[in-house]
């Protein structure tokens, strides 16, 4: 199993694609696929059948998974993406942002 520096509530910014430059919370973090859905971000359209009768067809809204690498950690003081780290601080490990040395 990966173990992956961004965690579910982290601020993010889109790097690579079509929303690039794009920010969002992480919504849900799949370390198996190393991918992470993020709100707001990667949205498609859906078509979806009515199947029973009575039922309307409908087109919904539906956010896949970016890949890991497409993404990367704002930085909590300097508002700019940032790569993550660790530093053991009184025996406990905390993550910090590598741009302004502040805990993520």
């Amino acid at each position: 199993m990966n173990t992956l520096k961004i965690k579910k509530g982290d601020t993010v910014q889109v790097m690579i694609g079509k929303d690039k430059g794009k920010k969002g919370e992480v919504m849900k973090v799949l370390p198996s696929k190393s991918m992470v859905l993020v709100e707001n971000v990667n949205q498609y359209k859906r078509h979806i059948k009515g199947r029973q009768q009575g039922q309307k067809s409908e087109i919904v809204i539906i956010t896949k998974p970016l890949h890991v690498s497409k993404v990367s950690l704002i930085d909590p003081k300097k508002k700019k993406p940032t790569r993550a780290g660790y530093k053991i601080v009184k025996g406990t490990k905390e993550r910090i942002g590598k741009l302004s040395g502040e805990k993520i």
